[in-house]
């Protein structure tokens, strides 16, 4: 039986997928996993017991993810699984700042409703006039999932649109329109797009990236959205680009002071992956992760440490080792089941920065004493039975 703790509330849908032997329980000290969404786990002391955390979610900054790695604790994103909601309320995004429909509404919700209504919406209409998306170019920084779902709809509604990544994956490159132009300079998104979106994660490498370089070089009036991460965007740049007119509107889904009732921004409170299809799909996500790992040891989609699918184990015994990546490893769990005289039938290792992950399946059964041994191993954090 293994148990599991949610420390926010999970979609049923989600949790559907817990198989039988998966019981909830009330308390973290008792659980093998924890699914979680936005808590804050950073100050919360993790259990020895706890094997892996689930994000339903891209995002990862609320987890502590180098302690979770010196315990052995695999900790586990859906990526994708909330891109199409994030994508929708990206499309919305552009066309309210490209039409003041915004201001139209608030402006009508004034107004009394009197017989000459219609008369005065008549003549105050053309100041909440804009722009047509159609023909325009849309720049796109990071093409991932989200990113690449973005491109694909642009390009369905007439958009010309540039995209850079210079880390696209296969899978990416696979998914996207024709129509997308790939470039390899992001100063070509700066100077030619009317419209720039940013989707990629945040790191020492792209925390304020957009910066007053950068907006420098893009176009007078450009529009810029954020939907990615607050921190991807220097907030007194923006502030002084929408200042100077450089930047039309600023869009974002994340509500700091500095933003909040700036003019010229558009400011939604965090809605990106707020709808019940993004919530189901990523609580679906997080959940089949987890029993995966729990019941067959395989890692996918690991922020962590490195994927490793092996299948259902079909030897007498399995067992999967969290460690360090560092060199005799293998020689070493190899040497104490050689002396406990356990034979081998396949063994996989897989290593990601400083950490590595081992799983080994045997033609014999695994005893406490064998477990003990590859525990001494230095530089083991976990070692767990799976069969």
């Amino acid at each position: 039986m293994f148990t599991y703790h949610c420390l926010n509330n999970i979609s049923e849908v989600g949790l559907e997928h817990m198989p039988d032997n998966f019981k909830e329980v009330d308390s973290i000290g008792e659980a093998d996993a924890i699914l979680v969404r936005s808590a804050n786990m950073k100050d919360m002391e993790l259990p020895d017991k706890l094997i892996a955390i689930g994000r339903a979610g891209a995002g990862v900054n609320n987890i502590p993810l180098d302690t979770c790695s010196e315990k052995g604790i695999v900790v586990f994103n859906t990526p994708g699984a909330n891109a199409n909601g994030v994508k929708e309320l990206v499309i919305a995004g552009m066309l309210l700042a490209s039409r003041d429909i915004v201001g139209g509404i608030e402006w009508l919700e004034k107004q009394e409703s009197t017989e000459d209504l219609p008369k005065k919406v008549e003549k105050q209409k053309q100041q909440f006039a804009g722009n047509e998306i159609n023909g325009k170019k849309l720049g796109i920084i990071g093409l991932g999932a989200i990113g690449v779902m973005v491109a694909n709809a642009a390009v369905n509604l007439g958009m010309k649109v540039f995209g850079y990544d210079p880390f696209i994956s296969v899978q990416a490159a696979w998914s996207l329109s024709r129509s997308i132009r790939h470039v390899t300079d992001i100063n070509e998104i700066y100077s030619d797009c009317d419209y720039i979106t940013i989707h990629v994660p945040l790191s020492n490498d792209t925390r304020g990236m957009i910066g007053k370089e950068a907006i420098s070089k893009m176009k007078e009036g450009v529009v810029l959205l954020n939907f990615a991460r607050d921190a991807l965007v220097d907030e007194d740049a923006i502030i002084e680009g929408l200042k100077s007119g450089k930047v039309k509107k600023y869009v974002t889904d994340f509500v700091t002071p500095a933003v909040a009732h700036a003019k010229n921004t558009l400011v939604t409170p965090h809605l990106g992956a707020s709808t019940l299809e993004s919530e189901e799909n990523c609580a679906e996500m997080a959940v089949n992760e987890i029993v995966d790992y729990l019941e067959n040891g395989n890692i996918k989609n690991s922020v962590n440490y490195p994927a490793c699918d092996v299948g259902v184990c079909t030897s007498v015994g399995r067992v999967a080792i969290t460690h360090k990546n560092i060199p005799n490893m293998l020689s070493r769990f190899t040497g104490v089941l050689g002396n406990a005289g356990i034979n081998i039938s396949y063994l996989t290792n897989k290593s990601r920065g400083a950490y590595a992950y081992s799983i080994i399946d045997t033609n014999d059964t695994l005893t406490e004493e064998v477990v003990d041994g590859l525990n001494q191993v230095d530089g083991v954090f976990k070692v767990r039975v799976i069969k």
